[in-house]
């Protein structure tokens, strides 16, 4: 009963989010993820909700830091004006590179950052999430390019790996790049 209660509490804070039940599905990473080839510049192309990212011309630079961390710079245009966010993302294990961790404040935890699948050059899917309590689950998954726009049939690819690896879609939502202004 206490779980209800708490669910109950937690709701409002979840709901611009896509939570599911139970625990965290386990994707499959890029095998032989190379960071270095990894950083830049990257588009938002669609994504599951996230409250912190409601706008549009969304994207995220990624740049190596001289401590070995990762500068990410997150940015939108949100209620007429541009909001930048700027984070750190670390290698959790040098085994699997492609299980980063990233957050944006001192005061928080490493949230999972995990690319399950890149070319570097045109395309990446990544996917995060988190469980609570292992009763239910809040997940991100984005897929993100170099340019503003990919061609339909590499978004279908995308949404079909994500879809392989348990991951739901139904509340997926193209991100808007259409105005933008490049840097």
């Amino acid at each position: 009963m206490a779980a209800v209660y708490l669910l109950l509490l937690l709701l409002p804070l979840v709901s611009a989010q896509t939570y599911r039940w139970g625990p965290c599905p386990t994707p499959k990473v890029q095998p032989n993820f190379n960071l270095q080839q990894y950083l830049g510049r990257w588009y938002e192309i669609a994504k599951l909700p996230a409250s912190f990212a409601r706008g549009k011309c969304i994207e995220a630079n990624y740049a190596m830091r001289a401590d070995g961390t990762i500068q990410v710079l997150n940015s939108q245009f949100y209620k007429d004006k541009v909001r930048v966010a700027e984070g750190t993302a670390i290698v959790q294990d040098p085994r699997e590179p492609a299980r980063l961790g990233v957050s944006f404040s001192y005061f928080t935890p490493y949230s999972p950052y995990l690319v399950l699948t890149t070319d570097y050059t045109s395309l990446s899917v990544v996917y995060s999430c988190t469980d609570i309590f292992r009763l239910f689950h809040i997940e991100y998954a984005w897929i993100l390019g170099r340019s503003r726009f990919l061609p339909p049939e590499t978004v279908q690819y995308a949404k079909n790996l994500l879809t392989s690896e348990g991951i739901n879609l139904l509340r997926m939502k193209a991100t808007d790049q259409t105005g933008c202004k490049d840097k």
